[in-house]
């Protein structure tokens, strides 16, 4: 049986909105277009088997979440369970949604892109695809292109070459690559990294490893906390509704977050000194707060990662865990010697060394047979680029939850279809106006303002900024959510194609 948009075998299939990637915001896209553009075709390709990039792919141990789910999960459906959540749960979660509307008949599982080729003669993007269980070329067609794939690779994290890896006679695992087999009772660890990833694993080793050594090459902040919403409880216990208690948590969550990152950049002394206190509390007055828990950088500059009733904390105080802040000289048969002098055996050496950004999913791009190089355009409001017809990014926030952006985003993307289906356009990009024509252009982000080494290592191959906020991906949730439904889609910014015009800019 074929679907309504299916031809031929090794002939393209058309709709009109191809969405790249069946996580949060693929997920989101989906719903958003059954409910505002019912009329549009659409299909969603995702490479993997199963729906939830991200809480897919990770397997390593403890895999939750780093944001509150009020705010992780969507605007349009409750969330009840609590706040940080573990990787099942986010992926019930997100099967819910899918199932309650209706959104698995988009989905095309195993499906991996490899080229996204645009034609202004045609008004097309061309998709080629790979179809994981058969291995044949697959081919569709669509009018506009919507790339939900996340912006780092899933399968290949970042593991930096060190001498001595291939002497070492232990396990090395990365958490993007986890061996499904790998036991570590009674094992002991070396976790190399201390971001968000590390405080994750090294907690959920400890409960059955020997021992788990955090090593670090500088410190990170972090915030602790109990894993429940004090505002959600209360509403509960007054019975309110449900539907309710996750409008009212998720504001007040936003509210504080905004809260938080202002008084991040007006006194990040105060909040330097509130989050130490924090650690100082459940470590200990003798612990080495200053070596091994206060970072070089001030606070929001890179993520901050939340500790869920504080068990990271609560292990290295018990000794089931450990910190050591230093350099590595190289690996060496028993495990790793550092630049001291000491040496840290392990059974089982993980690196939480991040991951590697990508552009677009790492999809080879070209316009009327032109490669693409995204840095070389200039994005609009971090989900669009000069020169780059029909398309469109989603790219969440780093302070906030990536869910919120994804949601401003999927209702824009609603409104511009149905702007251009009412106007008659076939095709949109956005353009310099006259008045930013001599504007600075710089990378992506601001390193003053985020500088985590993941996004300084993709700063070539990422869009660039301007001096405008039209033309930067911000921060700054509470003023885009009141922005983005109010975007002119009439603005000078935007350059339709219509027939029987030339590709001026609306009028």
């Amino acid at each position: 049986m074929t679907t309504p948009n299916e031809t031929a075998r090794g002939e393209a299939e058309h709709f009109d909105v191809l969405i790249v990637g069946a996580g949060i915001s693929g997920v989101a896209g989906a719903y958003y277009l059954r409910g505002q553009c019912p009329d549009t075709s659409f299909v969603i390709l995702e490479a993997e088997d199963s729906f939830g990039g991200t809480w897919w792919t990770h397997r390593s141990p403890g895999i939750r979440s780093d944001s509150d789910l009020h705010t992780f999960g969507y605007g349009f459906k409750p969330w009840v369970g609590p706040p940080i959540a573990t990787a099942e749960e986010i992926l019930s979660y997100m099967g819910e949604v899918i199932e309650e509307n209706d959104l698995a008949q988009y989905i095309r599982y195993r499906h991996r892109i490899a080229t996204a080729a645009w034609s202004h003669a045609d008004g097309l993007w061309r998709i080629e695809a790979t179809r994981g269980e058969t291995g044949e070329s697959v081919v569709f067609t669509c009018n506009f292109l919507w790339m939900c794939q996340g912006y780092y690779r899933h399968n290949e994290g970042y593991t930096p070459d060190r001498p001595g890896m291939a002497d070492y006679q232990g396990t090395i695992a990365h958490p993007e690559n986890w061996p499904a087999d790998l036991d570590y009772a009674g094992k002991n660890v070396v976790v190399i990294g201390s971001g968000a990833t590390a405080a994750t694993v090294v907690p959920a080793m400890a409960e059955t490893a020997a021992h788990v050594t955090m090593l670090q090459r500088s410190p990170t902040f972090f915030r602790c906390g109990r894993n429940a919403i004090e505002i959600a409880e209360t509403l509960r216990e007054l019975q309110v509704d449900e539907a309710w208690v996750h409008e009212i948590t998720r504001r007040k969550i936003m509210h504080d977050q905004a809260t938080f990152t202002d008084q991040c950049f007006a006194d990040p002394e105060e909040v330097k000194h509130q989050l130490l206190a924090q650690v100082r509390d459940l470590l200990g007055p003798d612990y080495d707060i200053d070596t091994h828990f206060t970072p070089y950088y001030l606070p929001w500059r890179q993520r901050i990662a939340f500790v869920p009733d504080g068990d990271l904390f609560k292990g290295i105080a018990a000794g089931k865990a450990s910190v050591v802040t230093d350099h590595i000289e190289r690996f060496t048969e028993r495990g790793i010697r550092l630049q001291s002098g000491a040496e840290l055996e392990a059974d089982i050496v993980v690196t939480a060394t991040g991951f590697n950004m990508n552009v677009m999913g790492d999809i080879a791009f070209t316009i009327d047979g032109k490669p693409l190089d995204f840095h070389d355009t200039v994005t609009y409001r971090g989900m669009m680029f000069t020169g780059v017809p029909n398309l469109a990014w989603v790219f969440g926030y780093f302070r906030a939850s990536w869910t919120l952006r994804s949601e401003l985003i999927a209702a824009f993307v609603c409104r511009l279809l149905n702007h251009m289906k009412a106007t008659g356009a076939t095709s949109v990009e956005p353009a310099l106006r006259d008045e930013d024509k001599d504007m600075a252009l710089f990378d992506w982000m601001e390193e003053d303002s985020f500088n985590p080494n993941y996004l300084k290592r993709a700063l070539s191959i990422l869009p660039r900024r301007g001096d405008k906020r039209e033309w930067q991906h911000t921060q700054d949730y509470w003023r885009e959510k009141d922005e983005f439904p109010a975007i002119d889609l009439e603005d000078e910014v935007f350059h339709y194609r219509r027939p029987a015009r030339t590709d001026v800019a609306a009028e």
